[in-house]
């Protein structure tokens, strides 16, 4: 009851709060008005198709914007308000901060410039010989503007002609005008002709035309020809345009520096630092990369006309070769003076600097995992860049940490102990195909070798041994692929304590999926990407992994469930995340996402995996609940073994959403609401399990609670909370408090909980993580 009380009353204050920020009336200064906003009415002369997007057009002319209400409140202005007081105490400090507004008063407002601006966009828009009134409505210390707009027959198109000569850019301005979006009908838009002339000069840059320019070319509209309100559109160059701007250029010549230097030493053209490949001149002293691999790499040749979306694309696959800091393609024209109207030259230099050679590097890292494990580590690395003068880039790392796992339960004394050391050759070009066969990126083929050791406290060592062979590239400027056709995974199991070997003993589920040692198949990964765009208000991440292992080994191996001694795992599973973003002023942003995964054992293994398996709970998913502590289902453990708990606690299914609210609040601290739902389930048929006479009770509670079956959605787990984070140029150190909101492994009628307040055992959960959950 006291609870509830409490809650009562906090929900008073804010009712209170709120209803208070009405009474803003007394903060305006004498001899303003405090400007509430403006409505526009449009006046048409017959019924106008698309009238919603003039009015909003116009209606984005109107500025200022009034100060934001809230159910009919300024609660942003009340807050700015109270912070300008001599005290103004830290709530209204933080509360200004956040989400305080400064006043608009109607001294802001320009009631004519806005008039001049209605009936200039108009024009824009066709409709010529609008009118544009306003008037000030007053009312005590508010005041609000309302515009009227009285538009005629808009002006609409009815040929569009292109004024030619015997220009070449006129023959090529002609085949690219069926294209045009320009169609018969359309009202005349200013910016409709502006987007035509940027396709038409786009167009003209990728035929050779290296001196096009958008301001050359010109339109003209007459309506002499109409009594109606139509228009004829022509298309013409400037008068007087230079020559050089109305001709092709054809590539002459191509000569690579692939060892520039900046400070500009560039060497001369001589028979001893000069090699030709199809009549491509490279030059260097000493070879620092090979002039048959970095041809490929070219998308021009000699004799080619010039291409400006060619070029920059170039430019872009020699500096992903990861090997040059700075690539400058420069083109020089060719006997300008000589001219005859039909085409020029072009010589093309393309200057590359290369990164240093050999780099180290040594860190002293804070690791945050996923699985909730935080503690400190070291990682040492020696990268040779351009190691067979190919682009090839050669690193060897070696890593070791110490982690702690950190939460509110008593699973708080787990720490491990982790290292290893991998060798990754990652080169520039997807082996065997060749890299002209890639327009926009060339694929880069790594190859990759680690071994790695794992130690839980008085449980066991983990030791593996992992080799991937595979591709990534880009495919545009969102979407990123990554195939590994070749995946293998050793790993065992040593040092098992007789407290693990017990809980193995017990759960024949989990001996098995620590049995599959060996795992081997293909891994591919499709990303979608607009969240690095920060021009989109509403960017879109998307992505999804397929992981398929086994097959080729039950075919190597004859369909034994062995090879070379080991038991090898055989499962399909495949995982998305989908990310949805809203980004506004003030670095304001509201992220939703949703998750899925899945995956099937079959052959010759009946679980997946210990390490392919998901798990809920933890800084990076439900936050109200500690790592592991979650499903699967509504199953709960009952041993006293908080050990047991632990690995128990996974599944071959997972669910999971999460709303997020990020804002600003002093300097790099930032602040966040979020809600978190989901669950883990199982899912295939575990009667061999089951009919095990050795099974435990709680063994055969997570196969009985834990199934995924039609009432899933009342075992979804949900909490919520607020958190801060330090972010420093992308690095993120994470506090997050959150509390249950369902707590799916109670009795049904019990497992909705008031957060923060409510009476469930673990009514809040701490979350320390580095980088952002999502």
């Amino acid at each position: 009851m006291k609870n509830k009380n409490f809650t009562y009353r906090t929900l008073f204050c804010l009712a209170f709060l709120l209803v208070y920020s009405c009474g803003i009336e007394k903060y305006i200064p004498e001899g303003e008005q405090l400007y509430t906003g403006a409505e526009l009415e449009l006046k048409t002369a017959s019924e106008l198709k698309d009238s919603k997007e003039v009015n909003t057009e116009l209606l984005s002319l109107i500025e200022p914007n009034p100060n934001t209400k809230f159910l009919g409140m300024k609660p942003a202005l009340f807050f700015h308000y109270k912070a300008q007081r001599e005290k103004p105490g830290f709530l209204y400090k933080f509360l200004n901060k956040s989400f305080g507004e400064e006043p608009v008063y109607f001294s802001d407002v320009n009631p004519e410039r806005i008039e001049e601006l209605i009936l200039n966009r108009l024009d824009n828009n066709g409709f010529f010989y609008s009118r544009s009134t306003s008037e000030t409505v007053v009312d005590g210390n508010f005041a609000s503007v309302n515009y009227t707009a009285t538009l005629p027959e808009p002006y609409v198109l009815e040929n569009y002609t292109l004024e030619s000569d015997s220009l070449p850019i006129y023959k090529e301005i002609e085949k690219m005008l069926p294209e045009t979006a320009l169609v018969k009908g359309d009202r005349f838009d200013l910016d409709l002709l502006k987007a035509e002339r940027a396709r038409l000069n786009n167009g003209l840059k990728q035929k050779g035309f290296y001196n096009s320019q958008e301001d050359l070319l010109i339109f003209e509209a007459d309506t002499n020809q109409y009594k109606n309100r139509k228009f004829d559109l022509f298309l013409r160059l400037k008068k007087d345009v230079p020559a050089r701007a109305s001709i092709p250029y054809t590539i002459d010549s191509i000569t690579v520096y692939p060892n520039y230097s900046i400070e500009g030493d560039t060497l001369p053209l001589t028979e001893e630092n000069v090699t030709q490949i199809d009549s491509i001149d490279f030059i260097q002293n000493e070879l620092y990369f090979k002039p048959e691999l970095l041809e490929s790499y070219l998308l021009f040749n000699e004799g080619d006309l010039y291409d400006a979306n060619t070029s920059k694309q170039t430019s872009s696959r020699l500096s992903a070769l990861g090997s040059y800091k700075y690539v400058n393609i420069q083109y020089t024209e060719l006997d300008t003076t000589a001219i005859d109207g039909n085409g020029g030259s072009l010589a093309a230099s393309i200057y590359l600097a290369p990164l240093t050679k050999r780099s180290i590097r040594a860190e002293l890292q804070a690791v945050s995992k996923s699985n909730g494990y935080t503690g400190p580590g070291i990682l040492l690395s020696h990268t040779n860049r351009n190691v067979f003068n190919g682009g090839e880039t050669f690193s060897v790392s070696a890593d070791f940490s110490y982690e702690m796992q950190l939460s509110n339960s008593s699973n708080t004394n787990l720490t491990s102990i982790a290292g290893g050391i991998s060798a990754d050759l990652i080169i520039p070009r997807s082996i065997p195909f060749s890299p002209s066969r890639f327009k926009y990126a060339v694929p880069k083929t790594k190859i990759s070798l680690g071994v790695d050791f794992l130690q839980r406290s008085d449980l066991f060592t983990l030791s593996s041994v992992n080799a991937t062979f595979g591709y990534t590239w880009k495919e545009n400027k969102y979407v990123y692929h990554t195939l590994d056709p070749i995946s293998i995974n050793y790993s065992k199991l040593s040092s098992v304590t007789d407290e693990f070997q017990t809980i193995l003993d017990d759960n024949e589920y989990l001996s098995q999926s620590f049995e599959q040692r060996f795992i081997a198949g293909l891994l591919y990964s499709f990303t979608y990407d607009e969240v690095s765009d920060l021009d989109k208000e509403t960017p879109i991440y998307f992505t999804t992994n397929f992981d398929v292992a086994g097959n080729m080994l039950s075919l190597a191996s004859g369909g034994s469930n062995t090879i070379f001694g080991s038991e090898y795992a055989q499962y399909a599973k495949v995982d998305a995340d989908l990310r949805l973003y809203l980004r506004w002023e003030k670095e304001r942003t509201l992220v939703s996402r949703l998750y899925a995964g899945w995956g099937v054992p079959y052959g010759n293994s009946s679980t997946l995996p210990f390490v392919k398996q998901f798990y809920s709970g933890g800084p990076y998913s439900i936050r109200a609940f500690d790592i592991r502590s979650l499903g699967p289902g509504n199953f709960y453990p009952n041993s006293d073994d908080d050990t047991t708990d632990y690995y128990d606690q996974s599944g071959n299914l997972k669910l999971e959403a999460n709303v997020e609210y990020r804002f600003p609040l002093f300097s790099y601290l930032k602040g966040a609401f979020f809600v978190d739902a989901g669950n883990v389930w199982l899912t295939g048929d575990y009667s061999e399990l089951l009919d095990d006479e050795s099974i435990s009770t709680s063994s055969e509670s997570l196969f009985t609670d834990g199934k995924f079956e039609k009432d899933w959605l009342s075992e979804v787990a949900a909490g919520v909370g607020f958190g801060v984070r330090l972010d420093i140029q992308s690095f993120v150190i994470r506090l997050d408090l959150a509390s249950p909101l369902r707590i799916p492994y109670l009795d049904k009628n019990e497992r909705w909980n008031v957060p923060f307040f409510g009476n469930a055992d673990n009514n809040m959960t701490l979350n320390f993580a580095i980088g952002y959950p999502f």
